[in-house]
């Protein structure tokens, strides 16, 4: 059941986006069908939540680094989880109206049901490293988000530095996670639990703590790094209703609530944690005063109100638990429902600004009574949820054990109070009272009800959970606090009237002051000519000004335009990175020995090589008979492999020589035909040492591996190879078996590659309708011989990809095979011939490739939760054959040919493609009905 919840919002994403032709109802209802299918699982496994216990489920993944698959829901996971899946829907709903016809209504509810996705994913995890993937997949989702009007400039920049700040954040907390699994010995979330006074006795907690709180603070947008909230406001407002009240920005205080048992209690943490709370609650109430726009204001109570729940958890009682957890429900109803009024009022009158709004209570009635009602949950008004929790907060202000700090915490809750109801006033009096609107464009009117349901939705709840808390919140409360503080709770009480004490007397005092400060200020000084400059902003702009100028100064000086520099750093590194590792076990080679002779035809091939060396360092200036050579080179190495008994790298290398001979071919295309004779000494000298240095050290290695003793790793590999791997080439079993999650690893990046050629060269190749003035060059072989080519290559590809898991071959080679006479008739007929005829989509095959390894991987740990990519057998009968052995890895397999084979061709065919440089400018258009050859 856990599994399902995670991956049904990942699922809809996939159809959401592929779906790009349904209509924008279909879409809605696909997209709000995450978040409602994800209600009614949770609600099958609420009874088992509330009973105390705690659904667990855990699979494989990558053992040897702790890294496991697992979920857990308990109280706390389930509070969240709900949360995200309600607001969730009520944002689906919301902005199903509030997108323009004109926008791509997939790309944003694909976007958002991947950050929903990610959100899930975090909140559910039960490992460490696992709950570190989500969270970067949340910084990555909702970078998407804030950036999906990508022709804004403040939605583009609001992203980036959203991206920055809290993708910097997280590989702090990467760092503490993996710093918390040395301590323990374990990344799994019990493990931690249990070992929490370990990891406080640890010599290592100070950094474990000032990592993990980088990581909490940058994603709830705590002082100093707060500055990146307010400028994700360029996002749509369904986006800051959805990320920056319920979802994002509670992700470090979950991590603060999740991880509280394990780090809390000391005073580094009460110290740290609380003073940051301290100074984010009143830097955030206090700018939210003077901004103009209405998400401007949100965006910095939001700030605020995430200070107050990390002061509260800093606090580290029992009860100042309960009242952070109590406030995190109550914050992120009343907010999500001021954001949406927000962009009600936005797609109304086509303005946030308030000092062009006003007296709107006129014109938009129901909105209006909605907003207030919310607004006077966030100042804390009596009969309303947020006041429950501001008087639990200011109970807890005031029992604080050390004197100066209880003085430090209670003067800050007060005067946030103070500040709370000021900016509310500012956003109430300035939007729906006074005179206006002004200079608002369109005639103002009430949304559609649909769109002002969600509104309606959260403000119900605003009321009944401050008016009858014991009968709705109080489940919640109970089972999230059980998920922090273990069974034992301390006591506390929802009721609406504990008397007249010292916090009610502070909400009191709070609310007056905040109405004497907000007019006193409006009598004092003209709110509306306060332009406040983003300090933050300034400085994020600064520093990312110097980085990227320090950048271009090292990239000039490393990469100039000459290839010959870049390449000589990258050998240069090469040799740096592998000399000292790669020494001792060469040392140890040449004095064990272990070497045999030589017979003759081996003699005979290494004086080749050796011939064909030296002749690549004499003729490289003539680049053509270099490369011919160097395919010399290339085929006697392919002879070595024979020799040595090693079939399937014979194949590959031969293979592999055969395309990149040819692609250097099509490079030469666009290079002189002699290089330019270098005239320094010194330079020649520099480059054979480099040489003889790189040649010595892959010798070598070369001569390590082959006289190292034959008791190594290759033996349990060959012995595990058929009855566990299911196939005899042992080759082909450690490609698609045994270390098959580098074999992903290795084809996502060639698929890459692939992309990149195409993105770099498809803007200069030849068009359809274009052909270079001048004969065409005669060939030496007919044009029709690659007719008769490609369907024998075909069967022959086909033959050794079916063998490869007992015989050499498989799916890399195949895939050459398949390549090689296509890329002949892309030589000889053209490449508008071939593609009007084959129709293959290059980019398509490495996609769909991708997706079948990866799906093939996955579906062990899926159905059978087993680790990824483990391989099954089953022998299949098939008439008038009998037995046909089948192994799962065939499937993988199949992914590595149609991405080898993709992306070989996507390369090679945009390189074939491409203007030569002499012709771009005679390229004429093609007559109607010719073609190019």
């Amino acid at each position: 059941m856990l599994e399902l919840l995670l991956a049904l919002p990942f699922l809809l994403a996939v159809w959401v986006l592929l779906a790009r032709t349904a209509s924008r109802r279909l879409t809605s209802w696909l997209a709000g069908a995450a978040p409602l299918g994800g209600l009614a699982i949770l609600a099958m496994l609420t009874p088992e939540v509330m009973s105390g216990a705690v659904p667990q489920v855990s699979h494989p993944w990558i053992e040897p680094l702790g890294l496991a698959f697992s979920l857990r829901l308990d109280g706390l996971a389930w509070m969240f989880a709900t949360m995200v899946l309600a607001i969730g829907a009520l944002v689906v709903l919301y902005a199903r109206y509030y997108l323009g016809a004109h926008e791509d209504a997939p790309k944003f509810f694909g976007y958002l049901l991947l950050f929903m996705g990610a959100m899930l994913g975090m909140v559910l995890a039960g490992n460490l490293l696992l709950l570190a993937v989500f969270w970067e997949l949340t910084s990555i989702s909702s970078f998407l988000l804030i950036g999906y009007w990508s022709h804004d400039r403040e939605a583009r920049e609001g992203a980036r530095m959203a991206l920055t700040i809290t993708g910097a954040g997280g590989l702090a907390l990467l760092g503490g996670v993996i710093l918390i699994g040395q301590v323990v010995g374990s990344y799994e979330l019990d493990a931690v639990f249990a070992a929490s006074e370990a990891i406080k006795a640890a010599p290592t907690y100070p950094a474990i703590l000032g990592l993990v709180l980088a990581g909490i603070f940058t994603k709830s947008a705590q002082f100093p790094f707060h500055f990146w909230l307010p400028h994700a406001m360029a996002a749509p407002t369904p986006v800051s209703a959805y990320l920056h009240s319920a979802t994002m920005v509670k992700a470090g205080v979950f991590l603060l609530a999740r991880l509280h048992p394990a780090l809390a209690g000391t005073e580094m943490f009460f110290y740290v944690v609380t003073s940051v709370g301290a100074a984010t609650l009143l830097v955030g109430a206090w700018n939210a005063i003077f901004q103009h726009d209405l998400k401007g204001l949100l965006a910095y109570s939001t700030i605020s109100h995430l200070g107050l729940i990390t002061l509260l958890f800093g606090l580290s009682t029992p009860l100042a638990v309960v009242a952070g957890l109590f406030h995190i429900l109550n914050h992120a109803t009343f907010k999500a429902s001021l954001f949406m009024a927000a962009g009600i009022i936005d797609h109304e009158t086509g303005t946030r600004d308030m000092r062009r709004l006003g007296n709107l209570r006129t014109l938009l009635p129901f909105t209006s009574a909605l907003a207030i009602i919310a607004t006077l949950a966030m100042a804390g008004i009596p009969l309303l949820n947020g006041f429950l929790s501001k008087e639990m907060f200011f109970a807890q202000a005031l029992e604080v054990p050390s004197d100066a700090m209880r003085i430090v915490v209670t003067v800050a809750a007060f005067l946030a109070g103070i500040l709370g109801v000021a900016y509310s006033l500012r956003f109430v009096h300035d939007t729906f009272f006074g005179e206006g609107p002004r200079a608002v464009e369109q005639e103002v009117h009430e949304p559609p009800r649909f769109m002002r349901a969600p509104v309606g939705i959260l403000v119900v709840l605003c009321l009944a959970v401050g008016i009858i808390p014991a009968w709705t919140i109080a489940p919640v409360l109970e089972a999230a606090a059980r998920g922090v503080l273990g069974p034992e709770l301390p006591y506390y009480s929802l009721a609406l009237w504990h008397g007249i004490n010292l916090p009610l007397l502070m909400s009191l005092g709070g609310i007056v002051g905040g109405v004497v400060l907000y007019f006193g200020l409006r009598r004092l000084f003209d709110l509306h000519a306060i332009a406040r400059r983003a300090f933050g902003r300034q400085l994020f702009r600064v520093n990312t000004r110097a980085v990227l100028a320090v950048a271009r100064r090292f990239t000039f000086k490393v990469t100039n335009g000459s290839l010959q520099r870049s390449l000589w750093w990258v050998v240069v590194a090469v040799i740096a990175i592998g000399l000292v590792p790669a020494v001792p076990p060469v040392l140890d080679a040449m004095q064990a020995g272990g070497s045999q002779p030589l017979p003759p035809i081996g003699w005979a091939v290494w004086v080749v090589l050796l011939a064909a060396t030296v002749a690549t360092v004499a003729l490289h200036r003539q680049r053509l008979l270099a490369l011919i050579v160097v395919g010399a080179v290339g085929l006697g190495v392919s002879v070595v492999f024979v020799f040595l008994s090693a079939p399937d790298l014979a194949l590959t290398q031969l293979l592999v020589e055969m395309v990149t001979v040819a692609l250097m071919l099509l490079a030469l295309n666009y290079l002189p035909q002699e290089s330019a004779r270098s005239n320094s000494r010194a330079r020649r000298m520099r480059d054979a040492a480099i040489a003889l240095v790189a040649g010595t050290g892959i010798g070598g290695l070369a001569y390590a591996v082959m006289t190292r003793p034959a008791d190594t790793i290759a033996g349990e590999l060959l012995a595990r190879s058929l009855p566990e791997g299911y196939g005899s080439n042992v080759v082909n079993v450690i490609l698609v078996d045994f270390r098959g999650f580098d074999t992903l690893g290795e084809i996502a990046v060639f698929g890459i590659a692939g992309l990149v050629v195409h993105a770099l060269l498809r803007r200069a190749r030849i068009a359809a309708t274009e052909v270079i003035p001048g004969e065409p060059d005669r060939l030496p072989m007919p044009a029709n011989l690659s007719h008769l080519l490609f369907p024998f290559a075909l069967a022959v590809s086909v033959y050794l990809f079916l063998r490869g898991h007992n015989q050499p071959g498989g799916g890399f080679i195949a895939g050459l095979v398949l390549a090689i006479p296509l890329l002949l008739q892309y030589v000889l007929l053209g490449s508008r011939y071939v593609e009007s005829r084959m129709g293959f989509d290059y980019t398509r095959w490495i996609g769909l490739g991708l997706i079948v390894a990866l799906l093939t991987g996955l579906a062990p740990m899926v159905l059978f939760g087993l680790p990824f990519l483990t391989s099954g057998h089953a022998e299949l009968p098939v008439p008038l054959i009998g037995q046909v052995p089948l192994t799962s890895a065939l499937g993988f397999d199949i992914g590595v040919y149609l991405v080898v084979f993709g992306g070989a061709m996507l390369i090679l065919s945009m390189m074939g493609t491409v203007k030569p440089p002499k012709a771009r400018k005679r390229a004429v258009a093609l007559p109607s009905g010719s073609e190019a050859s």
